[in-house]
């Protein structure tokens, strides 16, 4: 199991297309991943679950990743809350 606390660092926060984003890249992995924040977790491939964390600009939220290809799945997920789901281009 990977856990790892990651900031929502881009000026919208978990918003639609952000959320999109996020669900698209973590479905392409068997693991299971849960995201929490303020108290709730959700399914971090659920589009529903993850908007329902309101999740803003400035949130910690933790990221939970369990299964076969959890390593790669947490890197992705990663990645993309690092690159601030690519809406500074």
């Amino acid at each position: 199991m990977i856990e790892r606390e990651l900031t929502v660092s881009n000026r919208l926060g978990l918003h639609a297309r952000a959320t999109a984003k996020l669900v698209q890249v973590l479905s392409a992995f068997r693991s299971t991943v849960t995201l929490t924040a303020k108290g709730r977790e959700v399914n971090a491939k659920s589009i529903m679950g993850v908007m329902l964390l309101a999740a803003g600009q400035g949130t910690t939220v933790k990221l939970r990743v369990e299964g076969e290809d959890e390593a790669q799945a947490a890197d992705a997920a990663i990645a993309l809350f690092d690159r601030r789901f690519d809406e500074d281009s």
